[in-house]
């Protein structure tokens, strides 16, 4: 009876454990189980391993009688750390691929972009006050096509994009809001532009009708370009099966930067010249009213709710865009001194509001898909998310950093030395992600309890509020490093 029981007792624990942990994968998600089966036989593994251990030493140390009862509630009662680390990065493997891929190709645009800012500080010096539009411009195009990216994005996961500019088809939608915002934006960040220097006192060369001519010719000019680019990135993403969300705003704001800026060098050169300003701005702001006009009267319902929604919002982020342009140009003496700190910023500045805008992509499909309850503080699911936020800012920040050294070493600027740079950008950046985060998510669900669509308000909002806080904290960076007083 003993011998009999000695037999089974064993088989039937075996039989038991394995329904468990058939049971255990039935109740897991079904996108979960494999990752899960996967972290089980590996920890199967080792704790093989272990257990042949102790029981070799119980059996040595051990009396006979009695020790394999002891050995068995010694492993039995033996703490198990699940390896939770491991098991995250396997689960969002494709995340990070394709959110670190993007972010690195945007970064390089970024750097390219700050190649061009360096280049142009004569410009800079001569033309007094353009820098206050420059961050506002390039912030611009990261916010219209950001959130076209976003509604795209919302709309394959949704299974309404269509690849056609079909009336009232998604496509068509999305394309003239982007060139009616950009007419209607332009002419907007050119008077605030003008007017709150004025009101603030920063010293500025530049009439209205200039800047009228700068913003919004040199913006729609760069809002061809990236439109073309948000169109060619969501076609891609639905024919490979990417997430949008994790690679549109990365990369629009990549090709925002790398066109906006030459395209408002561009237009420079025709300041100043007889009759120009006067006539093309004339012709500018009649094409915006008219642009205006026909999106809110004769457009579709869903071509009217996006501009009454996004352009209070727009025009609020251009406030906050122009003041960071005031503070930048407030302090360009220090970085005239030191070009590689040029090199750096739109970098700098672009990847804080990118990496916010995948947190707000994400989030706000998960609203739309019903995966996410909005709640004032953040459910532990949305931890995950913060989580590969940090991973990505992490090694942007780094590289971005090191680059813009390499770079300034090529082209000859003046920098502070790979280490200096490297921290600059890295304690600067974390600053900026922790706030990209919480504006993040509580745009997001804030806009969503209102009744709006967070894909029209989250990344407009993030957009304004990073270009803002990423100067103050690299600003913070470069005084708490002794690079600025």
């Amino acid at each position: 009876m003993r011998a009999t029981a000695t037999f089974f007792v064993p088989v039937f624990g075996r039989l038991f454990r394995a329904q468990v942990s058939r049971a255990e994968d039935k109740a897991a998600p079904r996108g979960l189980v494999s990752g899960h089966c996967a972290v089980r036989s590996l920890y199967i593994l080792r704790a093989s391993r272990y257990t042949s251990t102790v029981s070799e030493k119980e059996k040595k140390s051990a009396p006979e009688e009695g020790s394999r009862y002891r050995v068995r509630e010694r492993l039995r009662n033996r703490p198990r750390i699940r390896p939770t680390v491991y098991g995250y990065l396997t689960e969002e493997k494709e995340s990070l691929r394709q959110g670190f891929a993007a972010l690195f190709i945007s970064s390089t645009g970024n750097l390219v972009a700050g190649i061009m800012l360096g280049a142009i500080t004569g410009t800079l010096e001569e033309m007094v006050g353009l820098m206050v539009l420059i961050p506002a411009a390039i912030g611009m195009r990261g916010a219209i096509f950001g959130a076209m990216g976003s509604r795209l994005g919302t709309a394959i996961h949704t299974g309404f994009f269509q690849f056609n500019l079909r009336r009232g088809g998604v496509l068509r939608e999305n394309v003239e809001v982007a060139v009616i915002l950009s007419l209607t934006t332009g002419v907007i960040l050119a008077l605030l532009a003008r007017y709150l220097s004025d009101l603030l006192g920063v010293a500025t060369s530049l009439s209205v009708l200039d800047y009228i001519v700068i913003s919004t010719l040199g913006g729609l000019i760069a809002g061809v370009v990236v439109m073309l680019v948000t169109i060619v990135v969501a076609e891609v993403s639905v024919r490979r099966g990417w997430d949008l969300d994790n690679i549109a705003a990365p990369m629009v704001t990549a090709s925002g930067d790398i066109i906006t800026l030459p395209a408002i060098f561009a237009v420079t050169f025709f300041i100043g010249v007889p009759y120009f300003t006067e006539s093309v701005s004339a012709v500018l702001v009649l094409l915006t009213a008219l642009a205006a006009y026909w999106g809110f009267r004769r457009g579709e319902a869903g071509l009217r709710r996006i501009l009454a929604e996004s352009l209070p919002v727009l025009t609020l982020s251009g406030v906050v865009l122009i003041l960071a342009g005031m503070t930048l140009e407030t302090r360009l003496e220090a970085f005239i001194t030191l070009p590689a700190l040029l090199v750096l910023i739109p970098a700098f500045l672009q990847q804080g509001g990118a990496l916010g805008s995948i947190l707000a992509s994400r989030l706000s499909s998960k609203i739309h898909l019903g995966l996410l309850e909005p709640r004032g503080f953040p459910p532990l699911t949305t931890f995950r998310d913060f989580n590969l936020v940090y991973i990505f800012a992490i090694g942007v920040f780094v590289f971005v950093g090191s680059i813009s050294h390499a770079l300034a070493l090529v082209t000859g600027y003046e920098s502070p030395g790979l280490a200096l740079m490297i921290i600059v950008s890295l304690f600067g950046g974390l600053i900026a992600t922790t706030a990209a985060i919480l504006v993040a998510y509580y745009s997001s669900i804030g806009t969503y309890r209102f009744g709006l669509d967070p894909d029209n308000h989250s990344i407009p909002i993030i957009t304004a509020t990073m270009d803002l806080v990423g100067v103050f904290s690299l600003i913070i960076s470069l005084i708490i490093f002794g690079l600025a007083g």
